[in-house]
């Protein structure tokens, strides 16, 4: 499910992996891994794709079909 949603977020984005990979701040490779399974996604990185997405982490992990953020935690602002 991962894999497939993180393609299908970059695709409906009309956006290459080396577009993903550059907003990341990452090798294009790495990203590319990371999509074909290759290579765990960071913590620090899928919150990172959550922000680029404006999603929630559940949405790309697959634990939820709510495309939608949450709402920001008052605990961090």
């Amino acid at each position: 499910m991962l894999l497939e949603r993180l393609k299908n977020l970059r695709e409906d984005n009309d956006l290459l992996q080396k577009h993903v990979a550059k907003a990341l701040k990452i090798p294009e490779r790495t990203y590319g891994n990371y999509e074909l399974g290759d290579r765990s996604i960071p913590l620090e990185i899928l919150i990172e794709l959550a922000r680029f997405y404006n999603t929630s982490t559940d949405y790309i992990l697959g634990l939820t079909d709510e495309t939608h953020p949450y709402p920001p935690s008052k605990i961090y602002k």
